[in-house]
């Protein structure tokens, strides 16, 4: 995130230093994000002048911590690991280094190809307004495409020749469910849950989360309960006909290796049944998460306001 200018001694190198143009830049597919936890998807859209790559280097911002690259079938995995510039806390624990460079090396991924590099990790230590330059190098046979720039203070990005990929960081009150801190169980990370408040009445209540797989197999989520509750059920939730339909997932829910599985409104959520005490802004619902492989995982979902996520309206 820190700005390099062009000048003749990089222009003198430009014979073994390829420069597509900014408009097809390895970039993020997600380029704003809460503090919390974060996969950072880069979208690597050719290669160096028309010659295919080969590796992929990412260096890791200040701030990105506990990163996790996920695997990619003919590709090998190189970590750097360092020191931080500063301790955080990371899942209940004070880490002074860890990751700061992953490299994928194989493929090779034609020049007329796309394709995307991921890693998952959790961005601490951040402000609103601020941004993170993931620096990413792409390698080729004879030469690398280096997408390393930072803009000057008040320069706009799409002036640079080849500019780094950059997050921008947004404030936790204004992100939705995505700040809250994440509970890690064997390869899985929870993340962001939450329940909204029901109003008097109401028969069922909602509550939504982040499930991440780190790891190489897929696991499952099998069960859920709460001592809130006589029954949880995860729900789908689709338009038929123009029509709002919702159901039970039958045989639980996969979560994918190396992917993000969405619990939100107005799509698959929880559905808590026979309530006998409504949920209550300020509140916390206690939750147990059963996964085929990472076990049970206890949490409690903070309470937010009824009118919390309601983009989407439904009923049940």
């Amino acid at each position: 995130m820190y700005r390099n200018v062009i000048t003749a001694a990089a222009a003198a190198s430009f014979l073994t230093y390829f420069a597509p143009t900014a408009s097809a830049h390895v970039s993020l597919q997600q380029d704003q994000a809460a503090p919390g936890s974060f996969k950072a998807v880069l979208g690597v859209p050719h290669g160096c002048d028309g010659q295919s790559t080969t590796a992929v280097r990412v260096q890791l911002p200040e701030g990105f911590v506990g990163a996790k690259p996920m695997p990619k079938a003919g590709w090998t995995i190189d970590i750097e690991q360092g020191d931080y510039a500063r301790a955080y806390t990371l899942h209940g624990r004070e880490v002074r280094s860890g990751p700061v460079a992953v490299t994928w090396k194989g493929g090779p991924l034609d020049d007329a190809h796309y394709d995307e590099f991921a890693l998952h990790g959790t961005l601490a230590g951040v402000e609103e307004g601020q941004r993170l330059f993931f620096k990413t190098v792409q390698t080729c046979a004879e030469g690398t495409a280096e997408w390393v720039e930072e803009p000057a203070q008040g320069q706009d990005s799409h002036s640079l020749e080849r500019p780094a990929p950059a997050l921008t960081i947004l404030a936790a009150e204004t992100a939705g469910h995505q700040h809250e801190a994440s509970i890690s169980a064997g390869a899985l990370e929870i993340a962001a849950p939450w329940a909204r408040a029901m109003l008097p009445g109401q028969p069922t209540g909602g509550a939504y989360l982040d499930i991440v797989n780190t790891g190489e197999s897929a696991d499952r989520l099998v069960s859920v309960r709460s001592p809130r509750a006589g029954k949880v059920e995860i729900h789908t939730m689709e338009v038929v006909n123009e029509v709002m339909t919702m159901r039970p997932v039958e045989g639980g829910l996969e979560i994918p290796a190396g992917e993000r599985v969405e619990l939100k409104p107005g799509s698959m959520h929880l559905m808590f049944m026979q309530v006998e005490e409504r949920f209550e802004e300020g509140q916390t619902v206690p939750l147990i998460l059963e996964f085929e492989k990472a076990g049970a995982v206890k949490l409690d979902l903070p309470v937010k306001p009824a009118s919390a996520g309601r983009g989407e309206t439904h009923k049940h």
